[in-house]
């Protein structure tokens, strides 16, 4: 790395970084400044009041919402329900929940030190940590493209058959792709345009458990209520199928936190110009933009396929099941035509949101390792890196089951990470006044460390039998 390359990278603070993304001259410092203070009163407000104020501020926890509801995360969902029923439902709320306590202390750090966040983690972690955090963000922006536009091309070639009309699936994305780079690159051009694109995805997570709620809630008088409340309670089913329960529980909590949204997240606090007084605002939004959500629409799902295309000896491997087949089958619960219409548009909203922020997220990491300027060529190419993934349709056809060890596979980089944001979190150095202290700040550090500590057994345990 170049002596330039290196002060680019360690120099910049929040405003800094702000004016790389063209919010320097954008921002209203004096708005910034009365929202800050606005937020300290609310410090003091009843919680109702206050939850509705950050209700109507929040916007970067719906980005991890939009990011993490993708093909990952639907293959993994659509497989617990097809073979284990409601027993899995669990695996949503508790996998995501761990990402929100990892997440949730990043959040602290950035707002609290006004540091970017790849330099911090080069200078008080190690180029070590860095260099993975960035690396792997940008391996699994790649990796996980693919997949999302074979779901996407599944459900718009599904939507075509409805209409009558024959749609390839490789050239039925090609409008998704044209739609994702221009949001993508929309991305951070002014704070108007951050809140925009904020909305954007805000109203898509929004859509993307309407859709699948309406298809829960059409099957609601079949639903057996009891056992899907025993579903949220912890524990592994009995082999199924061949399939083992561990393995899908394992691949359902490495879809909820990717290593990729790990990296965006912090960028996206400072595209809105975040800062110290912002940090209990950010811990609702990732409970209310990213853990709600992800739990709703991955338990509708989990729900409908369940009650819809339940696995029988007599139907043959348990892994075996197309894309189109699940959309039809899943979707048929509100009659052939409505239904269908209404869970494809579901799974179409995934695969937008998840590519958009992918190439966010790759044109990001590309920045901050080469020191390019936002908006530069390299930026741009950076950005458009994951665009590979269109051929999904064609590398992915037919291949959902890889989607659940890919998770595994993808997950094992996220540990590392993690690690990385420990030793920020206990860098007297790093955060100094504001690194957490007390038993409330032992219990935080140790609760980063036990689930740093799960998620290597958990993942590594899991690929050794995979590979058996």
């Amino acid at each position: 790395m170049t002596p330039d390359v290196e002060a680019h990278n360690q120099a910049g603070d929040l405003a800094d970084l702000r004016a790389s993304l063209r919010l320097g001259g954008a921002v209203d410092e004096a708005k910034l400044r009365a929202e800050s203070a606005a937020l300290a009163a609310l410090d003091s407000a009843p919680a109702p009041i206050r939850w509705w104020q950050f209700l109507k501020r929040g916007g970067p926890g719906y980005l991890q919402s939009a990011m993490t509801l993708g093909g990952g995360t639907a293959m993994s969902a659509v497989f617990a329900g097809r073979i284990f029923g409601f027993e899995l439902l669990w695996v949503a709320p508790f996998g995501m929940l761990l990402g929100v306590v990892m997440m949730a202390a990043l959040a602290h750090q950035t707002l609290s030190t006004g540091l970017r966040p790849y330099a911090a983690m080069r200078r008080f972690a190690g180029p070590g940590f860095a260099y993975v955090w960035a690396g792997g963000a940008l391996l699994a922006s790649i990796i996980w493209h693919f997949p999302q536009y074979a779901l996407a091309g599944a459900a718009l070639s599904d939507l075509g058959a409805v209409a009558g009309v024959k749609l390839e699936p490789a050239l039925a994305v090609l409008p998704l792709l044209a739609i994702a780079i221009a949001m993508s690159l929309l991305y951070g051009r002014s704070e108007r345009a951050v809140r925009i694109y904020e909305r954007a995805m805000k109203w898509l997570i929004i859509g993307i458990v309407v859709s699948f709620g309406i298809v829960v809630v059409a099957g609601a008088a079949n639903t057996d209520w009891g056992a899907v409340l025993r579903g949220f309670v912890p524990g592994i089913p009995a082999p199924r199928g061949g399939v083992s329960g561990w393995t899908l529980a394992v691949s359902g909590l490495a879809a909820c936190v990717g290593i990729n949204m790990v990296f965006l997240y912090p960028y996206s606090l400072i595209a809105r110009g975040w800062g110290v007084h912002h940090r209990r605002l950010a811990r609702f939004d990732l409970g209310m933009g990213m853990l709600v959500p992800y739990t709703l629409a991955t338990s509708f799902v989990i729900i409908a396929t369940a009650q819809t295309i339940p696995w029988r000896p007599e139907l043959g491997a348990a892994t075996q099941l197309a894309p189109v087949e699940a959309a039809r089958a899943i979707g048929s619960v509100l009659g052939d035509a409505q239904g269908r219409i209404v869970f494809d548009l579901g799974l179409i909203g995934m695969a937008l949101s998840t590519v958009t922020l992918h190439m966010v997220c790759s044109g990001f990491v590309v920045m901050e390792i080469t020191g390019a300027a936002f908006g530069s060529r390299t930026w741009r190419m950076g950005t458009l890196l994951p665009a590979v993934g269109v051929l999904g349709p064609i590398v992915w056809k037919n291949l959902l089951w890889i989607a659940v060890p890919t998770n595994i596979v993808c997950g094992l980089l996220l540990p590392l990470a993690y690690v990385g944001i420990i030793r920020l979190h206990t860098a007297k150095d790093y955060l100094g006044a504001h690194r957490p202290r007390g038993l409330s700040g032992r219990l935080v550090i140790s609760a980063m460390v036990a689930i740093t500590l799960f998620l290597v057994v958990a993942f590594a345990t899991t690929l050794i039998g995979l590979s058996k």
